[in-house]
């Protein structure tokens, strides 16, 4: 795993700022620790930041072919390279060295743009092509690697993380009203925005071409779901799932390096820790953590299948310092990100790091096999608009309306007054601030600016666009889309490489995912639970006890710490006037919610936790330097803290 980033002016006689080119590069060092590289020709220049992980000895970057013409800056692994290797040497290619790196290289020369087809990894790569003065970049098709750029009316600027492009003075820093409202919506930036104007996502599946004073971009691959699929064909969809399963993680245990994987004792981390079991020669390194909370501690149920298994296995009991932890994560990520997940992911991975320096994880099992209430509930709500019927349906959402949210499904009832499509968009927001809570907490002026603004038309779109009219399949469809990529992919990219770790995803394999698409509905929710699939598969080789416990969730205590080591910071960073004087918010508003969790009246977590992060991410990236320190102890023992700015 590394860090990328670089920079291609379309006039070649416009020279790169090498000492910039080094800045961008080393704001993403902890990527990539082990070492630095740098290419700087006619009007392009490129950096890399490598940690690595298979080739010790060759396998630097930038690299080049044999005589100098293409070059590229990577960030992933190709787990089939071994495989394009070998076709490529036989059309004549002659290598260098032992990376998958370079094999990207001779791909592109045989195949052109059309090379990423045949890679099975998660990647971020710009490759240029001096002859013609073309840049290309390439994101994974589930979008596990990051990729942002920057385009003006001289070039492009691109780097892993956005904080090697505000190196370069040509980026404008201006931020977004819209992608604030969207935050706001769904605790993360919807791709293709960022939370700055002039800074995109390159979005999972596509590929982006800079040339002759132009910039296109285009979707490669996506994920077919066509509601074909025979629920008679069980047993034949099992065995095919645990052959593509092994398959899958077998790809991801080549590493120079150590390696382990992450288990919680879910269904998803369990059933990749038993496949690793299958296939490594050496005993399965694991690492799980848990907070003193029990509501918050999985240990239990992965101690169960480490012994099972016969795993090494480390745990952890985390007790953050979250006073000094939120500052650091905001600052890794870049923009305004609230998924208190993020929490825990980060803790894990730096447990991780202790024993190992790659770790598989099971992200990407609730997205593509029904893993969410939303999933189940989705084909309640079609069957019952179906029933209804368009009158009916109407009906029901209107007397929905009357009764309060507390009420068991009454959000359900009045989502039957909505399109499918919008409905399902709305279940993104649960317990966020939804469209009625934004308008009220937003200053009349910030309120006029966004009151067009739309955070869920990515959601809408998706479940439009899907082939299969199952409505599970739109709802898995509009997942993988919008949801893992721009949530549970950043969170789990940022977190793990904050601390220097490769996260790999073998869940997520296309390939396996194309066969899941291909999967009746009635074979992923059975009897009201979701992975039914999955499931049966994952009783082959656990016990019961894991395979059919109640999903729990990786999630941190964060209504307890706004409650306790939280107070001082959030007073701080609310109330202090600075929020309000950027005109987005109404501070009343503002500190009724606070007043409200903090005394206990209602709870608010995921609407302040969204606050303090957008508030820590102001104060870093658009005030300056953003250092919270203690000025002194109150009389109850409960530390007060400040927020001094330096200037960028």
């Amino acid at each position: 795993m590394c860090g990328i980033a670089g920079k291609f002016n379309f006039n070649p006689d416009h020279p790169i700022d090498r000492d910039r080119l080094v800045a961008m590069t080393t704001a993403v060092a902890h990527r990539g620790p082990d070492a630095d590289g740098f290419y700087v020709g006619d009007g392009v220049g490129l950096g890399h930041r490598r940690l690595s992980i298979i080739d010790l000895s060759t396998g630097g970057q930038p690299l080049t072919n044999e005589d100098g013409t293409i070059w590229i800056v990577f960030n992933g692994e190709i787990y089939n390279f071994a495989d394009t290797r070998r076709e490529l040497e036989g059309l004549g290619h002659r290598f260098r060295t032992n990376t998958d790196t370079e094999v990207i290289v001779h791909a592109y020369e045989q195949w052109g743009d059309r090379a990423v087809d045949r890679f099975r990894g998660m990647f971020a790569f710009a490759l240029w092509d001096a002859p013609k003065r073309r840049l290309l970049l390439v994101r994974d098709r589930l979008g596990v690697k990051p990729l942002y750029y920057c385009t003006t009316t001289s070039g492009v600027t691109f780097g892993s993380e956005i904080k090697s492009l505000l190196e370069d003075p040509d980026v404008p820093r201006g931020w977004s009203a819209e992608a604030l409202d969207a935050y706001l919506a769904l605790l993360y930036v919807p791709a293709p925005r960022t939370i700055y104007q002039n800074i995109w996502k390159l979005p999972a599946g596509h590929l982006l071409v800079a040339e002759n004073g132009s910039v296109t971009i285009r979707r490669y691959w996506d994920l077919t779901f066509t509601g074909d699929g025979d629920p008679s064909r069980e047993a034949a969809y099992l065995d095919r799932l645990e052959a593509l399963v092994d398959e899958s993680v077998r790809l991801r245990l080549l590493s120079d390096v150590p390696l382990g994987a992450f288990l919680s004792g879910g269904i998803d981390s369990s059933l990749v820790v038993a496949s690793m079991v299958r296939s490594c020669p050496t005993r399965v390194v694991t690492t799980s953590v848990g907070f003193d909370e029990q509501a918050f501690n999985e240990l239990e149920y992965a101690r169960t299948v480490a012994t099972h298994l016969g795993t090494e296995s480390h745990e952890k009991i985390v007790r953050p310092d979250i006073v000094d932890l939120l500052p650091k994560l905001a600052w890794h990520l870049d923009e305004p990100f609230a998924d208190s997940s993020a929490v825990p992911t980060y803790y894990v991975s730096k447990a991780a790091r202790e024993h190992v320096i790659v770790a598989l994880s099971g992200d990407g099992g609730d997205e593509l096999w029904a893993g969410y209430a939303r999933h189940r509930v989705e084909r309640w709500e079609v069957a019952a608009r179906q029933w209804l019927g368009i009158k009916g349906s109407r009906l029901a959402g209107r007397l929905a309306a009357r009764l309060p949210l507390s009420v068991k499904g009454a959000r359900s009832l009045r989502h039957l007054a909505l399109a499918p499509a919008d409905a399902y968009a709305q279940k993104h927001a649960y317990g966020m601030f939804e469209n009625g809570l934004r308008a009220a907490l937003y200053s009349p002026d910030f309120a006029r600016e966004v009151r067009d603004a739309d955070p869920f038309v990515g959601f809408r779109s998706a479940y439009q666009a899907c082939p299969s009219s199952d409505p599970v399949d739109r709802a898995l469809y509009v997942d993988v889309k919008t949801y893992l990529v721009d949530d549970i992919m950043t969170k789990v990219d940022k977190m793990s490489m904050a601390v220097s770790l490769e996260s790999r995803e073998p869940l997520l394999d296309h390939e396996l995912l194309a066969f899941a698409a291909s999967i009746p509905s009635t074979l992923k929710i059975r009897n009201g639970r979701g992975k039914y699939l999955l499931r049966r598969l994952l009783a082959r080789r656990i016990p019961q006890s894991i395979v059919h416990r109640p999903k729990q969730g990786f999630a941190a205590p964060i209504g307890q710490w706004l409650r306790g080591p939280l107070v001082p910071m959030v007073q701080e960073l609310l109330l202090d006037g600075r929020l309000k004087a950027r005109g987005v918010f109404d501070d009343r508003e503002v500190a009724r919610i606070w007043r409200e969790h903090r005394d206990g009246v209602h709870d608010h977590p995921h609407r302040l936790w969204t606050l303090v992060m957008l508030e820590l991410w102001f104060r870093r990236f658009i005030d300056g330097v953003q250092r919270v320190q203690p000025t002194g102890a109150a009389s109850d023992g409960v530390r007060a803290f400040t927020a001094s700015v330096e200037a960028a």
